[in-house]
């Protein structure tokens, strides 16, 4: 399949000009699919509000940096164990767990999922990619908060093989 800007340009654009809500394509091995964005509300991480900045006396900074000292913070292991598969991102852009806003996730920890069942969409281009499981098994670990960006390559679920 020749997969060059121009082609998937025109893809992107079909899908525009119609009511199909997706496109999938798959020739010689090479799946491509466009998806149209189905959630027209605004994404979660444009309504987040930072809680309130607390200004601290120079007295109460002092206080609280023994405190900080004694308990280090530690860092969590993001190596699976050898029974556990790592599902990565594919690509560069913004996680998120539901279809839209006001959804329910699509996974749950320790829920069950089979291969092709969906686990995550990440936005890039303001295309919405659905990422789906390539084994069966249970989900033992989800490591990306929702509406957070990700890297291509970044390990996003721990999934349990049946």
């Amino acid at each position: 399949m020749k997969t060059d800007l121009n082609y998937i340009k025109k893809l992107i654009k079909i899908l525009d000009t119609s009511e199909l809500s997706e496109i999938e394509i798959e020739e010689e091995g090479t799946r491509l699919k466009v998806v149209k964005n189905r959630a027209p509300e605004t994404p979660q991480f444009l309504q987040y509000a930072p809680p309130p900045v607390q200004a601290q006396t120079p007295q109460q900074t002092a206080a609280a940096a023994p405190q900080q000292e004694a308990e280090p913070v530690k860092k969590e292991e993001t190596k699976p164990s050898k029974n556990v598969m790592e599902v990565r991102s594919p690509i560069v852009g913004t996680f998120y767990r539901a279809p839209s806003p006001t959804a329910d996730p699509y996974v749950q920890v320790g829920q069950d999922v089979k291969v092709g069942s969906v686990l995550c969409i990440i936005e890039a281009m303001k295309l919405m990619n659905e990422i789906e499981s390539e084994v069966e098994g249970k989900v033992t670990k989800i490591l990306v908060e929702n509406g957070k960006p990700v890297e291509y390559n970044q390990v996003l679920f721990l999934v349990e093989p049946k």
